[in-house]
């Protein structure tokens, strides 16, 4: 869904473009838990450069500084970096902590980025040093296989996995994801005005929980959580995924399950329907990019892969079709990625996002929206490949979409619903009232299938889908319909 107007504070730069983004694990030996672990990982490599990241966590006592020292055995040389004060001599590499990061207690991490040239081998640092003590000495692994039998969750809160066309719990039993979107984690930050719009606090949620809703899905913005140069420190990177992880156990702790979406992206496009003409990632663009977003997954799914019960939806509202030529391009280009017909930057297909979750060892389910912002979803025959086997389409709808009347439900929806789970991640209209999202709701509900309204945030429903006009729970005279809906629910 696109949002009510709002000031851009950030100005264009460029940007490098990358060729391809593997994660390199970290080997570490059996045995007890060593003082510092390191993360190390290739998110991009090039002819001649790479993009690297590393994620360092102290596991001993709490520290107001600290310095990371390794050693590259290829000759490869940093450039650039962003998230510390990057600098090297010789093969030893030392990154220190910018002003604003340098505190790390106890199990507390911190990541940092670099871009680097390397010629003949770009080999992978085997030894870290945090403030000179031994890093990963005596780590032991803990992978996981998306093939594992499904985890039950932690009680309250079920981990999902898909059952032939159902969601269903470790038991077997069909669930139905009913809820909300909570906004505001995809543009407050690369705004520059926070992280979140509006209060996240306990309150705060617990009032999404008294609507019976057991579903809250969050947008999420890949420069932010990747903490890139053109966002404020504050607001980005080790700052924002804590903020997010802490969101994430406060929708849980309400027994509600939490929904990690990529709502805005990395990459210029000008073209047909383009939201904005910045490269940065404030809008919704047409396509996912290779540049960043492959990186982006690896490291949601990486924070998230011990907890089976976060849902991840790969990108928010793809539109490739306005785009191409035609409607096999577009299904290409979604599916494949590339270099695709009338946009401009390297595409991430959906293929390669996948890849990139379950490349970690997660098997957490998997939301896939189709082509014309998520609201086409008529060729499943595109679908990528997924080793868990726990793949759902994603499907929005509000009232001035293409589909948006039953005959094009029961033609479209219903063949898709009938072979996998079928989650309708936005559902509004923007009229102030709710006699369309009844319908759809009622749809649904015949056919045992999950949505979820757009939006939780306090702005005019005249401007935009908004269910309230205050954070403890009032309803919109349009939220009042999805409200009321799920109330009388079982």
């Amino acid at each position: 869904m696109r949002h009510p107007p709002r000031s851009v504070l950030l100005a264009v730069t460029g940007a490098v473009a990358l060729v391809a983004a593997v994660t390199v694990p970290v080997v570490t030996a059996q045995g007890a838990t060593p003082a510092c672990t390191v993360e190390y990982s290739v998110t991009g490599q090039w002819d001649g450069g790479f993009q690297g990241a590393v994620t360092v966590t102290n596991n001993a006592a709490p520290v107001s500084g600290w310095s990371l020292g390794f050693d590259f055995a290829g000759g490869q040389k940093v450039t650039q970096g962003w998230n510390a004060k990057w600098s090297q001599s010789g093969a030893a590499v030392t990154a220190t902590n910018e002003s604003w990061n340098g505190s790390l207690a106890t199990g507390a991490s911190v990541s940092a980025g670099f871009i680097a040239s390397w010629s003949g081998s770009n080999a992978v640092p085997t030894a870290f040093e945090l403030n000179g003590t031994t890093c990963n000495a005596g780590a032991e692994p803990d992978p996981t296989d998306p093939s594992d039998p499904p985890d039950p969750g932690d009680g309250s809160v079920p981990a999902l996995h898909v059952a032939g066309n159902k969601l269903v719990d470790a038991d077997g039993t069909t669930r139905r994801l009913l809820g909300v979107n909570r906004s505001g984690g995809e543009f407050m930050c690369v705004q520059g005005y926070g992280i979140w719009d509006g209060p996240v606090d306990d309150a705060a949620i617990g009032a999404i929980a008294d609507w019976n809703a057991n579903t809250v899905r969050i947008p999420l913005n890949e420069e932010c959580w990747l903490g890139l140069s053109d966002i404020k420190p504050e607001y980005g990177g080790t700052n924002y995924v804590n903020a997010v992880k802490d969101l994430v156990g406060r929708v849980k702790a309400h027994g509600m399950t939490p929904m990690l979406e990529l709502h805005w992206s990395w990459g210029q496009y000008t073209g047909n329907s383009a939201s904005c003409s910045d490269v940065h990632a404030t809008c919704q663009k047409p396509m996912p990019n290779m540049q960043y977003t492959p990186a982006f997954w690896t490291s949601v799914a990486n924070t998230f892969k011990d907890d089976p019960t976060v849902v991840f939806d790969l990108f928010n509202e793809p539109y490739p079709d306005r785009a191409t030529s035609t409607t096999t391009q577009a299904w290409q280009c979604w599916r494949d990625g590339g270099n695709c017909p009338g946009i401009g930057y390297e595409v991430a297909g959906m293929q390669d996002l996948v890849d990139a979750v379950r490349d970690t060892g997660a098997g957490n389910p998997i939301l896939l929206g189709g082509l014309a912002y998520s609201n086409d979803l008529s060729q499943l025959t595109y679908r990528p490949t997924d080793p868990a086997g726990n793949l759902a389409a994603a499907w929005h709808v509000y009232n001035f979409n293409t589909c948006a009347n039953e005959s094009c439900w029961n033609s479209t929806l219903a063949p898709v619903a009938d072979r996998v789970p079928l989650v309708a991640g936005e559902i509004g209209e923007n009229t102030c009232s709710h006699s369309f999202v009844d319908r759809v709701m009622k749809w649904f509900d015949d056919r045992d299938l999950s949505y979820l309204g757009w939006t939780w945030n306090t702005w005019d429903c005249s401007s935009g889908p908004a269910l309230i006009s205050g954070y403890d729970g009032t309803p919109t005279s349009y939220g009042i319909g999805l409200r009321d809906h799920l109330r009388a629910l079982d």
